[in-house]
Parts: C-alpha cells; structure tokens; sequence
C-alpha cells in the first residue's frame, strides 16, 4: 500500500493547491447561503474524484496469463503521455506567474460564486474537480500511478481514499475553518485566497515539473523492460 499511496501523493496535493476552488469556496462561504453552498460543493467535489478515480484504477489494473492482477500494459503510454502533458503544464504555469501575482490569474466568472445556490455549487464543483484540464489530468495520472503499483487490492483502494481526501483539501479545509472559526474563519480564509491567488502558480509549476520527469521516467523503465 505504501508504494501506491507514494505514488499517488504529489497528484493529489497537485489537485489540493488549486487556487480556483479554494477562492470559490471562499467566496461562497461569504454568501447568505454560505453553509449550504459549502457543503454542497465539498460533497460534490469528493463523489466526483472518488468516481474519476475508482474509474481509472479498475481499468488500469489487468490480469496476467496466470490470471494474476497487475498494471494493464498501456498504463506505461498513458504515462508517458501524462508525464509529457505535465511538462506543457508546468511551461504554462511558469509563463503565467506574473499575471497571477498582479491579482489578475482569476476566471471572470468566479465573481458571481457569492450568489450561487447550493445546487449550482455542487455543479461548479464537478467542473472544477474532474473538467477542469489540469485537475483531470492530475487526477488521472494519480489514479493511474495507483494502479500501476504492487499494491494489494485493499492498498489500491486506501490508497484512492487517501487521494480522494487529500485532493479534496481545497474544498475540506476551508470549509472546516469555516463551521468552526467563527468571526475569525473570515480573516483566515481571506488570507487563504490572498496568497493562493499570488504563489500559486510557481508552486504548480514546480511540482508539474517533478511530476512529469517522475512519469516520464517511470514510462520509459517500464517500457524498456
């Protein structure tokens, strides 16, 4: 289980370090209906990478001649090509960083997050979590990572919990601040967005960048031998 968890591990802190959903929540959780946008969204966003995950890794994981479980053989090309798809990325992240830190990285329309109602922030969240392109691919390539270890089938499926959780730390933390900071959770989550909207991008960058030699690397072993 371990070799899975360690694999799937950068994805998923990848995916929690997403600017654009901790400042949605933010801003939700500013609105009168704050509570129930905040809950909406949070669930929304865990069923949707639980279901994108347990997905990838029951069709990544094959059965060898002897009907042993293993990785199915073309998770070493999606691989590769996630690994490659990180890299370009990482190369947008990088040339974007200074739009980000002038407070200008932001999609228009996360300004009308405030008067969302609790069924339009669940479907916000499934957009943010498994359409948005760099989540999905992060997503991806942690479940794929998943299925490609040595672990049992149980660790796959702690270790997809896990994922799920800790990719789910943008949405769970400030909401946690929230229903029990009281005055204070609105400092504090506004200090969260702040600084999210500002380092963001170079942040990403480089874990995209250890992320996509990691899989390329990985790709190239595994399709050699």
């Amino acid at each position: 289980m371990g070799d899975a968890v360690g694999q799937m591990l950068v994805s998923a802190v990848g995916i929690a370090i997403s600017p654009v959903p901790v400042i949605a929540m933010v801003l939700m959780l500013a609105s009168p209906r704050g509570r129930a946008d905040g809950i909406a969204f949070t669930a929304s966003w865990m069923v949707s990478l639980a279901v994108l995950v347990t997905v990838v890794v029951t069709l990544g994981v094959g059965a060898d001649a002897s009907g042993a479980e293993g990785p199915a053989t073309w998770t070493s090309w999606l691989k590769l090509a996630l690994g490659v798809s990180f890299l370009l990325l990482a190369a947008r992240q990088w040339r974007g960083r200074h739009r980000d830190a002038e407070g200008d990285g932001m999609p228009r329309w996360i300004r009308a997050v405030d008067s969302f109602t609790p069924a339009k922030a669940a479907g916000l969240a499934v957009v943010l979590a498994v359409a948005n392109p760099k989540n999905l691919v992060l997503a991806v390539g942690g479940a794929v990572a998943i299925a490609s270890s040595d672990a049992t089938a149980g660790g796959r499926a702690v270790a997809g919990l896990l994922m799920v959780l800790i990719a789910s730390l943008c949405a769970l933390a400030p909401l946690t601040v929230y229903l029990s900071g009281g005055d204070r959770s609105t400092r504090v989550l506004a200090g969260w967005k702040a600084w999210m909207a500002v380092h963001n991008a170079a942040i990403m960058a480089t874990l995209l960048v250890v992320l996509g030699g990691k899989y390329v690397g990985d790709a190239v072993s595994a399709l050699a031998s």
